[in-house]
């Protein structure tokens, strides 16, 4: 429940004396001097949504438990009404965050559990990925490590490729570990430009992604797409990785692996925290009247690979297992 919410709740109390005021909810706990919710409480509201915690002078603050009528639930700390410090948030599919929130928006060091078993661990700027942090494809067991920015793969980054040894009989792994790497620049979720891919620290491939129209792609209709969506193809946003678009690789050369070679290095982002603004204000409310539905819409999706799975890469002849 929003602050404007609450503040209709309080403007429709009519009690009197120590007699409930709140007409528009249920609620049982301590008061004030005013007879505003105040210290602990639980409060029943009239959207179907149950909170149970702390509260100042009116408003949820404090730590406390808010549990939404179609099964989302938040649990952690809260500040003049909104989701405000560490705390987690269990979708009803499954997803879950378990981190720092600012003015109900995911805002500093937090993880993402995806509901197809992807993460992303990292940093968060009003409610994107933005900063350095990682993500992990649980169906490939592949990493990307690197910058984000407004919630997508942009600047320095390293995707690390797992390696397993089989036994051919039992068809059991045997061995794991990461063999090889991608570093290099990503652009809109993409990698593009020149890169390398590293070969358990041994030798390197040099050269570089293109990004280019998919032929298999079918762009008739593509801009419908991208405006309209529909429920099985969400609409694509600005924030979203190119439709149609794949990279490819070009190599040129092979080298012995030497660190002076790499590209530059994922570094952290500088994020200046203003003071509050009118801006800032509307932005948050805006935010209140999708929490709990279309709230997180663009996080709440994985993230695809950047890179296909069925990409070939022109690997140098190495004799992995006897490397």
């Amino acid at each position: 429940m929003s602050d404007d919410d609450l503040e209709t709740e309080k403007a429709g109390e009519d009690g009197e004396g120590g007699e409930e005021r709140y007409p528009y909810g249920e609620y049982e706990g301590g008061k004030d001097e005013q007879l505003d919710r105040h210290g602990w409480g639980s409060a029943l509201l009239p959207n179907g949504d149950i909170y149970e915690g702390q509260y100042y002078h009116g408003r949820r603050h404090g730590k406390g438990l808010y549990c939404f009528k179609n099964g989302a639930r938040y649990e952690g700390e809260w500040r003049k009404g909104l989701k405000h410090g560490h705390g987690d948030f269990l979708y009803p599919d499954g997803t879950k965050y378990m981190g720092h929130w600012r003015k109900d928006l995911k805002h500093g060091q937090g993880t993402y559990f995806y509901a197809n078993g992807d993460t992303y661990e990292g940093f968060w700027y009003k409610g994107l990925r933005h900063g350095l942090g990682t993500y992990t494809y649980k169906s490939v067991n592949v990493t990307h490590y690197g910058t984000w920015k407004n919630g997508r793969m942009e600047g320095p980054g390293i995707i690390n490729y797992p390696y397993y040894r089989y036994d051919d009989a039992s068809r059991i792994t045997l061995s794991y570990r990461f063999l090889y790497r991608y570093h290099g620049n990503f652009e809109k979720n993409l990698p593009k430009g020149k890169g390398c891919f590293t070969f358990d620290a041994k030798y390197m491939q040099h050269g570089f992604y293109v990004n280019m129209r998919d032929p298999a792609f079918d762009y008739v209709g593509a801009e419908e797409l991208k405006i309209e969506g529909t429920d099985n193809n969400p609409p694509v946003e600005d924030l979203g990785t190119p439709i149609g678009i794949v990279p490819i690789w070009r190599a040129r050369n092979i080298t012995e692996y030497k660190t002076e070679l790499l590209p530059p290095e994922p570094v952290p982002l500088l994020v200046k925290d203003s003071e509050d603004s009118i801006l800032d204000i509307i932005e948050y409310l805006q935010q209140q009247y999708h929490e709990g539905t279309g709230a997180d819409e663009e996080e709440h999706r994985a993230t695809p690979s950047p890179v296909p799975q069925d990409m070939l890469v022109d690997i140098p002849d190495i004799d992995l297992d006897n490397i």
